[in-house]
Order: structure tokens, then sequence, then C-alpha cells
């Protein structure tokens, strides 16, 4: 059995790239109020696994974002599938790759640590 994505990605290292996910809502906010209880446990998996860095919802109420660090789009791809969101067809996800040239002292302090 392959390893979970989460597990390959749960230390930072000069070689993981940032990116930023948008996702956009497609159904109801009914819908996505009844899923939210599930998609924050979901969240705090990969909070814990060291893969999402921040995240949050849009102003206004279209969607959320999230910051996180991967390996690779596809292996952050593979864990995005694991949204309840996603599974539901409740929204779709954008994600942008970067390479962060300057950040907060703390942020950096996270990669040179290996947190």
């Amino acid at each position: 059995m392959a390893e979970h994505p989460a597990k390959a990605l749960s230390t930072l290292s000069s070689e993981s790239t940032m990116f930023i996910v948008s996702i956009t809502y497609i159904a109801p906010l009914e819908a996505i109020d009844a899923a939210l209880p599930d998609h924050v446990a979901f969240l705090d998996r990969h909070y814990a696994a060291g893969v999402f860095m921040a995240s949050g919802r849009k102003i206004p109420r279209t969607g959320g974002i999230i910051l996180a660090v991967a390996d690779s789009k596809a292996a952050l791809s593979e864990i995005l599938t694991e949204d309840p969101f996603a599974r539901k067809g409740l929204a779709t996800y954008q994600i942008e790759e970067f390479l962060p040239s300057r950040s907060h002292p703390e942020l950096q302090k996270r990669f040179d640590s290996g947190q």
C-alpha cells in the first residue's frame, strides 16, 4: 500500500514548495455548512501533518483559501480529494504554486527547523 501523502509531507524542507489553494463553493451555503464539521476535521489532520500553514474563508463567503507546503502539486492535489467539500461535489479547487522569496522571520524559522 502506498504511503499516505500527508505522511510524505510531514516534514518541511528546502525542497518543499508552497501553494495557495483557492476553494470556490459551487453549492448553496446550507450544504457547505452541513459539511463544515467534516471539513474542519480534514483541515486539522493536515495542519497536524505539517501540510497546511494557514486557512480561512473568503470575504464575501464564496469559498476559502489554504496556504500549504508540499513536495509537489500532484501530492497536494491528492490530499485535497479527501476534503469533504470535494468528495460531496460542493467546491472546486485552484492550486497556485509559488517559491517564496521573502517571509516573516517566524515563518522562516518553521522552514529552517523542519517543523
